[in-house]
């Protein structure tokens, strides 16, 4: 296989806009949320993000050469790798921002520095998480049905990323609909570009054009040049000795745990989507690089953990191999070490290639329902029902801190939010419930459903009570209410970390862990009152 093929120039367009989207929410949750100072987050925290980028962009790239090379093919794609934007979302409003407010509350001298060293913890947390992984999610991903597996990708490719963008695409129709016209045009209407120029190249070139011509960008006003220079990766193995002596550990665990948990098992779908789409890679090496991923961003500064993406099988039919993973570590690392992130953000709005995105989602949902029985699409639609709840809870939550239910103003996100929803016929704390530990539910749901179709009920039985067993440990269904917001509540770990709050049950999910052991009473005790419905024979052989 060759180093680089033109359809690594379309995938490498995707995937660098992709991960600068990502990107650009670090300068702005770590400067204008946790109030960071700049030199903290473009001197540390950028290049260590930059390390575990070309660390697992350079190792997938390794990986694809090595599998072609295995099966004598040219096609293989890379795996793709950048930022975890759910952990590291949830490390700033629920690790680092809190850790920065006791700082303060406790009259230490640096609260910044402090706010940075959780997070650094809560980072090689998740990677051991996912590298110690590695060596049981074989099993679990041979045990799992593939349409359970993709079930929850196709959920969350069709929310958050079709969805989510197309609401940009029509607030910015004329940037968002003519580049989204070129997209279906170019990967949906099997034509490209003359003169070999990538497709990506062209939607990109088209939407910035359009966006400079309406208004669109730049974005804000020109980065001052003290923006750009050198900033070289250091290792911070002080930072995080004092991280782990100053007692960072057992506050967050409750974070950690579950983030890092969803993060593998995302992982392991990502790698079962891209065996669907024709490359079968290892996977233990392919989560434990990613486990290393997450350590090499800690050890050099960023409290953020990294993740293989999903939306392989789109790269893959955009002709990307390996070289497109090469180019993004190789590019990803340039930005964040030079400063230079800051002028392509204010240059290139992400509005120019959010189609490019879109059409991604579309894909990683049609692959779903492609490589799977057609007697199993109803397990693939049920497991894309939490994801796609969670995506909605979201928007809904957002909404209404927008609209004053948080305070200052409003009432509380508490249970009179939920009396004034229930008034109305609307039952949210099912979102709510729904919306903690989406993955694994659309998981359960849709592994169940595939076992009750192939009549293996014993053994959908047992996925029910592993359901039970997540839901008392409260890594499924259990949440709480913050002033603003819903989130997950594991107040069993919390009171064994001497965290827990006075009066809270330690089993808020305990209605639900009840519910999923009734599911596996009810096909245990099937053979006794059910009989084979003549009319739809018997399970195919080999089920």
């Amino acid at each position: 296989m060759k180093l680089f093929t033109r359809g690594d120039a379309d995938g490498f367009c995707a995937i660098a806009l992709d991960n600068i989207v990502q990107l650009l929410l670090v300068p702005a949750l770590c400067l204008n949320v946790i109030g960071m100072p700049p030199e903290l987050v473009y001197g540390r925290i950028l290049p260590g993000i930059a390390v575990s980028y070309l660390v697992g962009n350079l190792f997938y790239a390794w990986q694809a050469h090595r599998l072609a090379k295995k099966e004598n093919r040219n096609d293989v794609c890379a795996l793709p790798f950048g930022l975890n934007t759910p952990a590291f979302i949830a490390y700033v409003f629920l690790v680092m921002l809190p850790a920065k407010q006791i700082a303060i509350a406790q009259g230490a001298p640096n609260p910044d520095e402090v706010a940075w060293q959780a997070g650094l913890i809560a980072c090689i947390g998740s990677g051991c998480i996912e590298f110690f992984g590695a060596f049981i999610s074989e099993r679990i991903r041979r045990m799992t049905p593939r349409a359970a597996l993709l079930a929850a990708l196709s959920g969350a490719g069709m929310a958050f990323l079709t969805l989510n963008f197309l609401l940009n695409t029509f607030a910015h129709p004329i940037v968002g609909l003519v580049t989204l016209g070129l997209v279906l045009l170019f990967y949906f209407g099997r034509v490209k570009p003359k003169l070999g120029i990538p497709a990506a190249l062209v939607v990109l070139a088209v939407g910035t054009a359009l966006a400079w011509l309406t208004g669109l960008a730049p974005q804000g006003t020109l980065p001052p040049a003290g923006t750009f220079g050198w900033h070289p990766p250091l290792p911070v193995f002080g930072a995080l000795w004092q991280a782990m002596s100053g007692g960072h550990v057992l506050p967050y665990l409750s974070v950690i745990i579950p983030m890092g948990l969803l993060n593998l098992l995302a992982s392991l779908q990502c790698i079962e989507s891209a065996a669907a789409a024709g490359d079968s890679f290892d996977t233990k090496s392919s989560l434990m690089a990613n486990g290393l991923g997450t350590f090499a961003a800690a050890c050099f500064g960023s409290p953020f953990p990294t993740s293989i993406y999903i939306g392989h099988p789109a790269w893959k039919r955009m002709g990307a191999r390996a070289g497109y993973s090469t180019l993004n570590g190789v590019f990803i690392t340039a930005l964040c070490l030079t400063g230079s992130m800051a002028f392509v953000a204010w240059a290139v709005p992400a509005d120019a290639g959010l189609a490019i995105i879109i059409w991604i989602g579309l894909i990683i949902c049609v692959q779903a329902f492609e490589v799977t029985p057609q007697r199993h699409w109803p397990a693939v639609v049920l497991g894309t029902a939490p994801v796609l709840i969670a995506w909605a809870m979201f928007f809904t939550k957002n909404a209404l801190r927008i609209a004053g239910s948080g305070p200052p103003g409003g009432i509380d996100f508490s249970p009179k939010l939920l009396a004034a929803f229930h008034a109305s016929g609307t039952f949210i704390d099912g979102g709510f419930a729904l919306e903690q530990g989406a993955f694994y539910c659309a998981l359960v749901l849709a592994t169940v459903t595939v076992l009750i179709i192939e009549r293996r009920l014993l053994a959908a039985a047992g996925w029910a009570l592993a359901a039970a067993a997540l839901s008392l440990l409260g890594l499924l269904h259990a949440w709480r209410f913050t002033p603003s917001d819903t989130v997950t509540a594991l107040p069993l770990l919390d009171s064994l970390t001497g965290t827990g709050r006075p009066g809270e049950s330690l089993f808020p999910a305990a209605g639900y862990a009840v519910g999923y052991a009734g599911i596996a009473a009810v096909l245990l005790l099937a053979r006794w009152f059910t009989e084979p419905d003549a009319g739809h024979g018997s399970p195919p052989p080999g089920a």
